[in-house]
């Protein structure tokens, strides 16, 4: 793995991190960007899901209060855009309340606010960049709360950051594929691709914040007389069958790989790409 800002995967469930070259404020409150790419803007989103950390920094009751007596806060998440005028204009799009106690929001806590119909309409009308403001208040005003927002001076690892479902639209257009691939109940014999989905969380790995599952596919199968072979040397070898060889064998041919966040032992987020995650293609070597 490797320590690096959010960037967009190669998949269809892609993370975009806040930009941290901009800094602007509207009405004494932080701005934060992200920006997308033509490629990523091309797709329809099927869901959007802004995270934040949030965290006490100061607190106007008493000490002494029991640190895990609940208290309810509001998350309101508006888009800035421009008016008729030109000028600066507040757009909300979502608000949740959430119960937290002292207790958490003194390491700090990540919360989720769903942004689908914000992200999907910017896909929309794409402008250079998604502005948006995040205000939180706590419901008895007793603790001024704090989002991180993305700085050369700050911990990066907490800025906030969109994570994004595009809309599968691969039965629009017309790909290519060598090998074949087969369902469970498929009668083939042959070397043929299978679907297989590992989901991490039945494995015990809560430590992986995303995926949860991912599709990895696999390949089996019998490799009869030059099928799906890669190399013209694998058929002379099964012809000439010298001793300690064994005949080809159903194995994959394209691999492709996976974006993942996860928390390291400082729990902070790691954003890293895995290679060879994903059977895209099965063939006989």
């Amino acid at each position: 793995f490797k320590t690096i800002d959010f960037k967009q995967s190669l998949s269809n469930h892609l993370f975009f991190s806040a930009d941290a070259r901009r800094h602007n404020h509207f009405k004494g409150l932080k701005v934060v960007n992200f920006r997308f790419t033509d490629k990523v803007l091309q797709n329809e989103v099927d869901e959007a899901v802004l995270s934040i950390h949030l965290q006490e920094i100061e607190s106007r009751q008493n000490t002494t209060s029991d640190p895990e007596e609940p208290f309810t806060i509001s998350i309101q998440v508006s888009r800035i855009t421009r008016n008729s005028q030109g000028n600066k204009a507040s757009v909300p799009y979502t608000e949740n309340s959430v119960k937290l106690t002292r207790k958490e929001l003194k390491v700090g806590k990540w919360l989720k606010v769903n942004v689908t119909n914000m992200v999907a309409e910017f896909f929309r009308l794409p402008r250079d960049h998604l502005a948006l403001v995040v205000r939180v208040q706590d419901s008895k005003s007793r603790m001024s709360l704090a989002v991180p927002h993305p700085s050369s001076e700050s911990n990066n690892a907490l800025m906030p950051y969109i994570e994004v479902s595009l809309r599968d639209n691969s039965h629009k257009r017309t790909r290519r594929t060598i090998g074949m691939d087969c369902t469970e109940n498929s009668k083939e014999v042959r070397c043929c691709r299978y679907p297989l989905v590992v989901n991490f969380e039945e494995f015990g790995w809560d430590w992986i914040i995303a995926p949860k599952q991912y599709d990895a596919n696999y390949c089996s199968g019998e490799c009869p007389y030059s099928f799906l072979q890669k190399y013209p040397h694998t058929h002379l070898v099964h012809l000439a069958a010298p001793q300690g060889s064994g005949g080809p064998c159903c194995a994959p041919r394209r691999m492709s790989s996976i974006s993942m966040l996860y928390f390291d032992h400082d729990l902070n987020i790691i954003y890293g790409t895995i290679p060879g995650m994903v059977v895209e293609s099965c063939g006989c070597s």
